[in-house]
């Protein structure tokens, strides 16, 4: 089945060798078609670890590679290069693009910055922005899983994360549900779940899904979760629209990534939307 590897919240300059190592070897061994970066690479965006990471992610020798800013990967504390040129040091390593956009026969995978630089934290989504992926969306073919990308999450599950959560998200899904979204990718909260976005916004008129990952490499776990990634699936033709979603994560006693749970998540059918 074609694989995408969602990799979030890496954190260079906190990784840890060994979980990279593996994740290294988990990448080779599932050869995905595209890795997806959801955002906070670095954790003070210094051109040191913007170097790191992108070796890192050049070692997984993906074919495509979607990557997304996270909050951390706008200068802190160096307010000129914060002021005037946020993602300056992003740009070195991933590139101008920061909402790029990946098509197969398989995959339509649309990236949105959620970052601003006026914001500490906290992610916002535009009216520009929403239309934007709304028109992607539309534009699929019924063939392709179709993926929003963001940094900052539009669903949470604890109350204590509640502030963490898009500033814009309520319009977003609902649009982006309805132009045909199946899954919208978020970390920034270092906490892997997967819940429906159609049973939790009331704007959300189809099934498609909120898929979050936790942190990849970085120490920072977080709530008792150790380091994971997400590994999605598009299922066979005969099963119908499904897809398949897994969560790896990184077990010291076998210095790998291990499968810890798998979902089959039912899909909306594929017609275009109205």
């Amino acid at each position: 089945m074609s694989c995408l590897l969602q990799i979030s919240d890496t954190h260079f300059g906190t990784e840890q060798p060994e979980v990279m190592a593996a994740l290294e070897r988990l990448a080779q061994a599932l050869a995905p078609q595209v890795v997806v970066l959801s955002g906070d690479i670095t954790q003070r965006a210094t051109r040191r670890q913007f170097a790191a990471a992108r070796a890192f992610v050049d070692r997984l020798a993906a074919p495509a590679v979607v990557a997304i800013p996270g909050n951390h990967d706008i200068p802190l504390f160096q307010l000129g290069a914060r002021l005037f040129s946020p993602y300056g040091r992003y740009a070195g390593a991933f590139g101008t693009d920061l909402e790029p956009v990946f098509e197969s026969a398989d995959w339509l995978v649309v990236a949105v910055n959620t970052t601003r630089w006026w914001r500490h934290a906290d992610g916002e989504v535009s009216p520009a922005q929403i239309e934007r992926v709304a028109a992607r969306l539309a534009g699929a073919l019924p063939s392709q899983l179709r993926v929003v990308v963001t940094h900052q999450p539009v669903m949470v599950t604890r109350q204590e994360d509640m502030q963490n959560r898009l500033h814009g998200r309520e319009a977003a899904v609902a649009r982006w549900c309805a132009a045909g979204a199946d899954l919208i990718l978020g970390g920034h909260i270092h906490l892997p779940f997967v819940r429906s976005l159609h049973g939790a916004y009331a704007g959300c008129p189809r099934t498609a899904w909120a898929v979050q990952a936790g942190t990849a490499v970085s120490s920072r776990v977080r709530a008792g979760h150790p380091n994971s990634v997400n590994v999605l699936r598009l299922g066979a033709p005969e099963d119908g629209r499904v897809c398949q979603a897994e969560r790896w994560d990184h077990s010291a006693a076998d210095k790998a990534f291990v499968c810890a749970k798998v979902l089959q998540l039912p899909l909306a059918s594929a017609r275009a939307p109205a």
